[in-house]
């Protein structure tokens, strides 16, 4: 028979990963809960120590567990970022080796930010236009001066756009192309040398959320965007 055919032995450790995960679905523990020691999950599945281990940094990869030296592992509450954050890696590597897919994210993010300056505009708070005035201003004090805080207040001014609607995962999604863009490189959300119009652009936006203007908003956000995936050069 080919050996490509042959059905493999699973690791001990991917037994291990399987019960716990399936325990921690069905409710067994809750966050904040301790899971049994080393030992006790030895004596429990019938299995050595590097299985138990194993199956346990796995599940502290995926964001399920914390462990710390000397204390038995902790459930943790799940959560929007987390669930992306598993995904990064695989991510970075699409944008790397695929050129259609860095068209497809900026085509995502032109969508899914129009959508949420539509919907800030129809809910925004006195809050959260404080806190996006904050973010202009900080644009405006680093202008010319300081090109690392200014980036940080641009990509700032856009989150916090999609935290006006207090979805998790709409502000998680928000953090996450930006981190993508950035790390795959600056230039895909920062084109240098357009601060000034970058800093006019994020005004006009803001003068439309204060106004409840969506039309005005979608408007903006749209011509903002498209100015800026017009000068998008990978290197």
């Amino acid at each position: 028979m080919s050996d490509s055919l042959k059905i493999s032995r699973r690791k001990l450790s991917d037994e291990v990963f399987d019960r716990l995960y399936q325990q921690l679905l069905n409710g067994d523990y809750a966050p904040g809960d301790s899971l049994p020691s080393e030992r006790e999950l030895m004596d429990t599945f019938g299995v050595g120590r590097p299985a138990i281990r194993e199956a346990m940094q796995a599940l502290e990869r995926l964001g399920l567990v914390s462990i710390h030296h000397g204390q038995r592992p902790k459930v943790l509450t799940p959560s929007a970022d987390g669930m992306l954050a598993q995904i990064e890696l695989t991510a970075m590597h699409l944008l790397s080796t695929e050129p259609a897919s860095l068209e497809h994210l900026k085509e995502a993010r032109l969508f899914f930010e129009v959508g949420m300056v539509a919907r800030a505009a129809r809910q925004v708070g006195a809050k959260d236009l404080a806190r996006l005035e904050a973010l202009v201003e900080r644009q405006r004090v680093a202008l010319n001066k300081d090109i690392d805080a200014f980036i940080a207040a641009d990509m700032g001014f856009h989150v916090a756009i999609a935290e006006t609607t207090g979805n998790p995962i709409f502000i998680a999604v928000s953090r996450a192309m930006f981190e993508w863009l950035a790390r795959f490189h600056t230039s895909l959300i920062h084109w240098k040398g357009s601060e000034h119009v970058t800093l006019e652009e994020h005004e006009r936006i803001l003068a439309a959320l204060k106004n409840g203007d969506e039309g005005a908003a979608i408007r903006e956000m749209t011509r903002h965007l498209e100015r800026a995936r017009s000068v998008y050069a990978p290197s």
